[in-house]
């Protein structure tokens, strides 16, 4: 018996997506999951790799500081600024068509990424990396939405596509410090060619043509509002390293920030058509599960970030050196998506989420609480305790999110909690770099970013307790 119906058929308003039954198993094939986990593994192995490259890439290109956090963020800026554009796009014209389409531009941007010889240019390449990252990702939470639509095989996709992040995150700083150490710096970003090449071959062939519903209009206003809000916070963090967080042009930069999320929410209230329906906006789930998102990725990325400029800038260790240590960090994210997924259909999601967060949280205090400058092996388990917490909460907030989209607006329900996800990233590291940046000494700003991390993962585990189901709906 397989898991629901296909309706064949061009890509239109009544084409519906779903995964390919196994003639020799009679259950659904695997493969469109594969196709779809291709094109977002390529786009976290890419921020994470990125990671222990930027200090190789700004010596040799001669970047400062904040033209290294420009390398990072202004890929993360436009993914998020852009991730509400692409999952409106792919409902109005069709989740797997816009995928497709942000894989193509990813794939191109990386090579140009490549061939870039200065900072200036190699940012603006990364501005387009961005944008396709922006297109790939709302469509891979929709296009397994509609592939697996039952509950325990949609926590089983999710908990995939989780894990196709962790084992992105544990190959990326031990891919890109080797692909740094032996090749050169520009191989990070050569490496995502024959990536994309199988992500849109593999989803040509394997992943059914999904709905357009043209009667969803695009909200540019809203549009524009969440891209400048996303631009200016992370512009506002990134200068307060070089300035000083007292700076009229930083705190001018928060203040329009803050001004221009209240523009898109006043927007999506007037508006004939909005992004996300105003009773969506209101759902705790959907917004405590995109903030929970935005808190967890802050804390993650801001430790990975600091962390691999302290061992590299600090500790003097090579790129390769830097992957290799932050392993423990990122090598339990590999199965704690994939055990988190399993254990959702038997405790519900919050059990998984407030634990998770509790354990990230112990973790980077446990690091901010070692000392100014502690013995490796005293690191090994606070990195890997946030690892495994981060991934462990990422399925369950993520089908929280997902479930609670109502039909035709799944795309924009994974843009929206993406979007949260990749401003916390963005946040993360701007914050990270600032406080290393402003502190009396390097290792005081490392501490203090620590507790910073591990004060967003308590929060993010207070809002799991209020806002995550406690048991999950069986459908």
């Amino acid at each position: 018996m397989v898991w629901g119906s296909c309706v064949g058929g061009r890509e239109g308003a009544g084409a519906v997506a779903c995964a390919e039954p196994d003639p020799r198993s009679g259950r659904r094939s695997r493969a469109p999951l594969l196709a779809v986990c291709a094109g977002y593994f390529m786009v976290i192995l890419d921020v994470t790799a990125i990671n222990v490259a930027v200090p190789v890439i700004g010596r040799q290109l001669s970047a400062s500081l904040t033209g290294i956090q420009w390398i990072t963020d202004g890929y993360t800026l436009v993914f998020a600024g852009f991730l509400l554009t692409g999952g409106a796009l792919g409902d109005r014209l069709g989740n797997r068509r816009i995928f497709i389409l942000g894989v193509a531009v990813f794939t191109l941007s990386s090579a140009a990424c490549a061939l870039a010889v200065s900072v200036p240019s190699l940012v603006a390449a990364r501005l387009a990396e961005g944008l396709g990252a922006a297109l790939i990702v709302p469509g891979s939470l929709a296009l397994l939405q509609q592939a697996y639509p039952g509950a325990a095989a949609r926590s089983r996709a999710f908990g995939l596509w989780g894990s196709m992040a962790g084992i992105a995150a544990a190959a990326g700083p031990l891919l890109g410090g080797l692909l740094v150490a032996t090749l050169g710096w520009r191989w990070v970003f050569l490496v995502n060619l024959p990536v994309g090449a199988a992500c849109v071959l593999l989803t040509l062939r394997h992943v059914a043509r999904s709905p357009r519903r043209a009667d969803r209009a695009l909200d540019w206003p809203a549009q524009c509002a969440v891209v400048a809000a996303a631009a200016l916070l992370t512009a506002a963090l990134n200068e307060a390293g070089r300035r000083g967080w007292s700076d009229p042009a930083v705190l001018a930069g928060a203040g329009l920030a803050v001004l221009a999320a209240a523009a898109f929410v006043v927007r999506e209230r007037l508006a004939r058509s909005p992004v996300l329906p105003p009773s969506l906006l209101r759902s705790r789930a959907m917004s405590g599960g995109a903030a929970i998102g935005l808190l967890f990725n802050f804390g993650f990325y801001g430790m990975v970030f600091t962390a691999s400029l302290e061992f590299q800038h600090q500790r003097g260790l090579s790129a390769l050196g830097t992957g290799l240590a932050l392993f423990p960090a990122v090598a339990m994210t590999m199965f704690a998506s994939v055990l988190s997924g399993r254990l959702a259909r038997r405790t519900g999601d919050r059990p998984l989420v407030v634990s998770g967060m509790l354990l990230a949280a112990l973790g980077l205090a446990g690091w901010a609480a070692a000392g100014a400058d502690p013995g490796y092996p005293l690191l090994i388990g606070p990195m890997a305790a946030a690892g495994f917490g981060t991934s462990f909460a990422l399925t369950g907030s993520t089908a929280t999110v997902m479930g609670a989209a109502p039909p035709g607006y799944s795309g924009a329900a994974s843009a929206l909690f993406n979007t949260a996800r990749q401003i916390g990233s963005a946040a993360g590291v701007a914050l990270g770099g600032s406080l290393l940046a402003t502190a009396g000494d390097y290792g005081t700003g490392l501490r203090t970013g620590m507790a910073v991390g591990a004060l967003a993962y308590l929060t993010a585990a207070g809002l799991a307790w209020r806002c995550v189901p406690a048991r999950p709906k069986r459908t």
